[in-house]
């Protein structure tokens, strides 16, 4: 039994299967308490790479990130749950729970899918679930 209600519910979404059915979950418990939900996309660029300076993959990572928190508000508002949208760039772990612990935010939980979209299988878990399970303090739903 939660002891606690859920009002602010953190979902990294990265256009996974995994993060599709941990959107859904979410949908799920914020219609029982009456919670939003915050879309989180993070791209492990970091701001002063070379990278950085293709802007063809800037944009079109960005448009992806767009495309991904689009389909995710609408799926929400479909089920009228408020969604906010965050879009990250940097140490996507380190992004993801950083803005899990801000204040200002004041999330009850973070419901994330158990891998993305990482060609690299872990044995359980993927590894920015895993960073997020042992340094979050906030609480942590993984959804497979």
């Amino acid at each position: 039994m939660i002891n606690k209600k859920i009002s602010k519910i953190l979902v990294p979404l990265d256009g996974s299967k995994n993060s599709i059915r941990a959107l859904e979950m979410a949908i799920s418990i914020a219609k029982q308490f009456e919670a939003t939900i915050t879309g989180a996309y993070s791209i492990n660029i970091q701001p002063h790479s070379e990278f950085q300076g293709i802007v063809s993959a800037n944009k079109e990572w960005k448009q992806e990130a767009k495309k991904i928190l689009s389909e995710a508000k609408k799926l929400s508002i479909q089920n009228n749950i408020e969604f906010r949208e965050k879009i990250m760039q940097g140490n996507i772990g380190y992004n993801l729970v950083k803005l899990a612990q801000d204040k200002k935010e004041n999330f009850s939980i973070i419901i994330m899918g158990s891998r993305g979209r990482s060609a690299v299988k872990e044995l359980f878990l993927g590894s920015i679930s895993n960073h997020i399970i042992h340094t979050s303090k906030i609480p942590v739903l993984i959804v497979k």
